[in-house]
Order: structure tokens, then C-alpha cells, then sequence
């Protein structure tokens, strides 16, 4: 499809706005994977890329509240609940855990309306704003 991709890597803190500066520097576009460095640093990130045009897409909702545009979020509180019934299936006896099927939770679209508005990105049928 003629998309060329890069990895950045930030090790901590100090190296957050180094590497979103390169990233920027070289995409059109980035991803920030569910990330304690990057849930911690998004107003850094978010001072480079919104600047620099570059809309973030992002692991979860935290991260893309405070730095991205779009994501497909999870709810940390849903997958507790299934992880809960997986274990009680498990102490049961209902479930082997050796062989029970891995199970996932949805994922709801979302969009950060601050940013999209800054970069001018009209948000996609379907997606909910992040509140707050």
C-alpha cells in the first residue's frame, strides 16, 4: 500500500522528547502503544506533535486523552471483570488453566476532540469523544 513504517524507542523520560522529535521529524503520522513512559509524558509528546502537525494514535485512552487523536480503547475496568470470571473458573475447577481459551474484551472506538480540532481532523462515523 506504499506505507513506510519506522520504530522509535524511548527508554524513560529523558528521552521522550528526543524521540518524538524524530518521529515527527520523520511520519506523517504516529502510533503510541499502550506505554507507562508515554501515559506519563503526553503533554510532552503533545507539545511536539500537535505543533509539528503530526496526529498520534494511540493504545488506550489515557495516552490518546492527553496527546492523540483516535483510539481503539480498552476498558481496564471490563477486562478486570473478565479476568475475574477467568479465575474463578480456574478456583471452580470449571476451567483447566492449561487449556482454556484466551479471552478478550471490546474495544471502543474514541477520538480526542481538542487535538482533532487543533490539526483539523474530522473524526470517523462511530468513533465517542474522550470526555473531560
Amino acid at each position: 500500500k506504499g506505507i513506510e513504517t519506522k520504530e522509535f524507542a524511548f527508554t524513560d523520560s529523558n528521552d521522550v522528547a528526543s524521540v518524538t522529535q524524530s518521529a515527527a521529524d520523520y511520519a506523517d503520522v504516529v502510533y503510541l502503544p499502550t506505554d507507562n513512559t508515554a501515559a506519563s509524558n503526553t503533554e510532552a509528546i503533545a507539545n511536539i506533535l500537535v505543533p509539528a502537525g503530526v496526529p498520534a494514535i494511540c493504545g488506550e485512552e489515557g495516552i490518546c486523552s492527553g496527546c492523540g487523536v483516535a483510539t481503539l480503547s480498552i476498558s481496564y475496568y471490563d477486562l478486570g471483570v473478565t479476568t475475574g470470571k477467568m479465575a474463578a473458573k480456574i478456583l471452580t475447577g470449571e476451567a483447566d488453566i492449561s487449556t482454556m481459551p484466551i479471552e478478550y474484551t471490546d474495544a471502543t472506538p474514541k477520538y480526542n476532540p481538542t487535538i482533532c480540532e487543533e490539526l483539523g481532523i474530522q473524526p470517523l462515523d462511530g468513533y465517542e469523544a474522550i470526555e473531560g
